[in-house]
């Protein structure tokens, strides 16, 4: 895994930074990255150390816009909630879905910053992409990522996690991101292990 003491880890992630803040900008002001890949790949993690190599970018969480009802179906709030503030280059400012009361209620800001991660299931889909500056995939067969995903929830949530798997596989069969990302990322390991550039 991923580990926050590994220099060559450390040193890796620094390069990343700085590369992602030399690109152009791609939604007003903001170089919107994102972090996609099967639930349990490690893509919070990730976002999570990525996120502190670049100074404490702002990560929107895509789990703040899903639901219950609509797993992939959030592009819409995303884009009146999130993506059209940071492209006038002003705070979203949106409540995120509470996943345990089932209501949209907890208070989210995104600031315009340099670089913003975006960073979630679907991250890097089709009506995404022409807005990010750059798309990771993190690495890790879907299984893996299941059984990965299973273990960190629980037993109690074995039921959403087969209703959950079955609606990630049709989404990714219809709008895989995977063949898009300009960089892999190993979920295991934390390490980038493809790089096709931009």
């Amino acid at each position: 895994m991923l580990r926050p003491d590994d220099p060559s880890q450390s040193d890796e992630l620094s390069r990343l930074a700085a590369r992602l803040r030399a690109l152009p900008p791609s939604l007003g002001p903001v170089r919107l990255v994102a972090v996609d890949g099967h639930a349990g790949s490690g893509k919070t993690t990730f976002t999570e150390r990525l996120a502190a190599a670049l100074g404490g970018a702002p990560v929107v969480h895509l789990d703040d816009l899903a639901t219950h009802q609509e797993f992939f179906e959030w592009v819409d709030r995303l884009r009146a909630w999130v993506l059209e503030p940071l492209g006038r280059g002003e705070t979203a400012d949106f409540s995120g879905y509470d996943w345990v009361a089932r209501d949209f209620r907890g208070a989210r800001k995104i600031a315009p910053a340099p670089v913003v991660l975006l960073e979630g299931v679907g991250a890097g889909r089709r009506a995404l992409r022409p807005l990010l500056a750059t798309l990771i995939w993190m690495e890790l067969p879907a299984a893996e990522a299941r059984a990965r995903g299973l273990r960190r929830d629980g037993p109690e949530l074995a039921a959403f996690w087969e209703h959950w798997s079955a609606a990630e596989a049709a989404h990714f069969a219809a709008d895989p991101s995977r063949p898009f990302a300009q960089l892999r990322v190993d979920g295991r390991t934390g390490r980038v292990v493809a790089n096709r550039g931009n």
